[in-house]
């Protein structure tokens, strides 16, 4: 088995196996170190929903083998409001989706090695240049690229690496069958995916409705435990508690049961990242969280930031080959530009939204019903005269909460 690569990745999933599809259709010897024994893989405790969007499908060329169910909008709820936008999207089997890059990698060149616990990198005068996994193991490359998640053993290890660690995020999601979809009173969620704003039952956070055909759904709960969930959660009710709540009080749910095997848990921590890069390392995917404040598409996300990534470590390896600190920040670059544009406004956003009340939430959803069809992508996208529109002079102590709160 060799122990030398151009590039080794640390996860294989979305973001890891989509970099080293990129690598190794460009011609690197790319590695890809699992924790996940290969005949489990992927495993069911996989944390994303696998919402999306054409835009995503397109430009990574997913099949569409791997998609549960096509969607047709986009619904957004508060307590006693609603916005329904036309938005065409997907709703991915996450697991074939993450097999499916694997094998695409694999028919590219990639090679993987499952069961490879990544425990930390090697660091030879400053640079690394390799990877200690299992109990003994070694093995070197000219880069190397942490796509492990919130676990990010390699990026932990670097403290040139400006990875802090808060804002918790914590979610869980089954899917249900049997779910009222067009119940009177709610939205139609037929062939739509619905994000709701309801500190009753995501306290600083959301949940979500993904139809995924006939009466079936993906249904879950996630909110960061912050100050304010802190304000609004039950005492002793943990997150699988307020998923069960509203299942219990929300009547499109009155005839649902769950469908066995089918459970999603995962965490992520949402705050913008320092530095993300170093001599011969990136940070990719989940170890560097970003999630748009309105869609989500942290799946998306995850891609893109695995695709900066390819086109940094070819830029760095063509020619006279070049992994220094600065070489690689053309990886920061790349993301601030390409994978998450104007990040401290869209941050601002969703610290907002969670601080706002479910009084505001209605009013949002209402001023939205209001605005024109293309606003809430502009808004989305950090559009300040967009956002700004959103405002009144009521939301002064929303806006002071803001920016005295860490």
């Amino acid at each position: 088995m060799d122990d030398r690569y151009d590039v080794i990745i640390a996860g294989a999933g979305p973001a890891g196996a989509q970099c080293a599809r990129d690598l190794a259709e460009r011609g690197y010897d790319v590695v890809v170190l699992e924790t996940e024994a290969e005949d489990e893989f992927p495993a069911q405790s996989n944390k994303s929903t696998g919402g999306t969007f054409a835009s995503m499908m397109a430009s990574f060329s997913i099949p569409d083998d791997v998609v549960m169910h096509a969607t047709d909008s986009v619904v957004i709820e508060s307590p006693n409001n609603y916005l329904v936008r036309d938005q065409p999207g997907f709703v991915l089997e996450f697991s074939e989706f993450k097999e499916f890059l694997v094998e695409d990698g694999r028919r590219k060149g990639a090679d993987y090695r499952f069961d490879a616990r990544v425990r930390d990198p090697i660091v030879d005068n400053g640079d690394v240049v390799g990877v200690r996994y299992n109990s003994d193991e070694e093995i070197y490359a000219e880069i190397v690229i942490d796509a492990t998640g919130p676990a990010a053993p390699l990026a932990k290890s670097l403290d040139v690496v400006d990875l802090e660690r808060k804002n918790h995020a914590i979610g869980i999601e089954y899917q249900f069958e049997g779910i009222n979809l067009d119940h009177p009173g709610y939205a139609d969620l037929a062939d739509a995916m619905m994000l709701q704003l309801n500190h009753e039952y995501a306290p600083g956070g959301y949940s979500w409705i993904f139809h995924t055909g006939g009466d079936t759904a993906k249904v879950g709960v996630c909110f960061i435990q912050n100050k304010r969930y802190r304000e609004h959660a039950t005492e002793d009710r943990t997150v699988d508690g307020f998923l069960e709540y509203w299942l219990e009080t929300d009547p499109r749910f009155e005839n649902a049961k769950r469908v066995s095997d089918t459970q999603v848990r995962g965490s992520a921590h949402i705050q913008p990242p320092g530095a993300m890069s170093t001599s011969s390392f990136m940070a990719i995917g989940d170890t560097v969280p970003s999630v748009d404040p309105v869609w989500g598409e942290g799946v998306y996300k995850c891609m893109k930031s695995a695709r900066a990534a390819a086109v940094t470590a070819d830029r760095c390896l063509t020619g006279t080959v070049d992994t220094s600190t600065e070489a690689m920040a053309v990886y920061d670059d790349l993301w601030h530009e390409q994978v998450a544009p104007r990040q401290n406004r869209r941050q601002m956003m969703t610290r907002l939204l969670y601080l706002a009340s479910n009084e505001r939430y209605d009013q949002l959803m209402k001023d939205l019903n209001e605005l024109s069809k293309d606003s809430l992508s502009a808004i989305n996208d950090g559009n300040i005269r967009k956002i700004a529109k959103l405002f009144y002079l009521s939301d002064l102590p929303l806006l002071w909460r803001y920016w005295r709160e860490p």
